[in-house]
């Protein structure tokens, strides 16, 4: 039924992770090979490439379906319908930032400050030559800007006065000496549709039920399920120290032995909470892995 294009290269280890634990296992007869099927029947056809590319070809109709960063919507001004946000990056599931930088020894601290550098236009080096187009020319600033094929970074300062570069954390940029003085754009992983096929309502019943699975999917990965068992004296001093999603669900035992309770936490507070909630009188207490949440 869906033309699905996923994105090879920085972000592509990170989707097929996902989409596994969607239950939506990509399948491919190896790591090079750019086609790939989905054994799903809402699934028709897989295609790996370059996130570059994909809004443009989902935007012409070659593919109903995409995931790609905003980033790449933003520079190839591509017509798509955005289904909405995956979190998700190629190492966290922060946004990653297309930054202007400069030498670190450079006495320019903003964008505007760029302005007035030189007499001659600033050199400017990029995979983005449209973002940076646009963010350059609403600040006055003069610049050639030359396409980066890569290790964009390290052609500050010989081949170029600053870069317009992703980054994620920033470390590779402060590891090449480089200091951020803008940040263009916050771009998050996004879902995205063609709008014809979108407008189909086969097609787009489809893309939301996909888009429910990996949303699903990204939310577990945050949380677990904590179950333990309670006497009626500290029931109350236990409810009051569990965190919920929405509040606990609790179960009377048998022959008045207690209460049974089980809900929903943030992974980051186990590590905390299972000792709290011991001290308040909890026993059996446990912790279980989660596939997915959808509310």
């Amino acid at each position: 039924m869906l033309r699905v294009v996923l994105p090879k290269g920085s972000l592509e280890k990170a989707t097929l992770e996902l989409f596994e634990a969607a239950d939506l296992a990509v399948v491919r007869t190896s790591d090079v090979d750019y086609r790939a099927r989905i054994d799903d029947p809402r699934v028709d056809e897989v295609r790996i490439l370059r996130p570059q590319e994909i809004p443009v070809y989902v935007a012409d109709g070659l593919f109903d379906l995409g995931i790609t960063g905003r980033d790449w919507i933003e520079e190839r001004g591509a017509d798509v319908m955005s289904l909405g946000e995956l979190a998700y990056s190629k190492a966290t599931k922060n946004p990653i930032r297309v930054v202007l930088a400069v030498a670190g020894d450079s006495p320019y601290r903003t964008l505007a400050d760029l302005a007035g550098a030189s007499g001659r236009p600033l050199r400017v080096s990029t995979e983005y030559p449209e973002l940076t187009r646009r963010a350059l020319v609403a600040h006055g600033v003069k610049a050639e800007i030359s396409l980066s094929y890569g290790a964009t970074e390290a052609k500050v300062p010989e081949i170029a006065d600053c870069v317009v570069e992703i980054t994620e954390t920033g470390r590779a940029l402060r590891a090449a000496g480089l200091r951020v003085i803008d940040t263009i754009l916050v771009s998050r992983t996004e879902l995205i549709a063609n709008p014809d096929a979108a407008a189909d309502p086969v097609k787009r019943h489809a893309m939301d039920q996909l888009h429910t699975l990996l949303v699903g999917a990204l939310e577990a990965r945050e949380k677990v399920l904590v179950k333990l068992n309670v006497p009626a004296a500290q029931l109350d001093e236990v409810v009051s120290v569990l965190p919920s999603m929405r509040s606990p669900t609790v179960s009377e035992l048998t022959g008045d032995r207690g209460f049974a309770l089980e809900t929903v936490v943030a992974k980051s507070e186990i590590n905390t909470l299972i000792p709290a909630l011991k001290d308040a009188g909890a026993t059996d207490i446990l912790e279980l892995p989660l596939s997915k949440i959808v509310h």
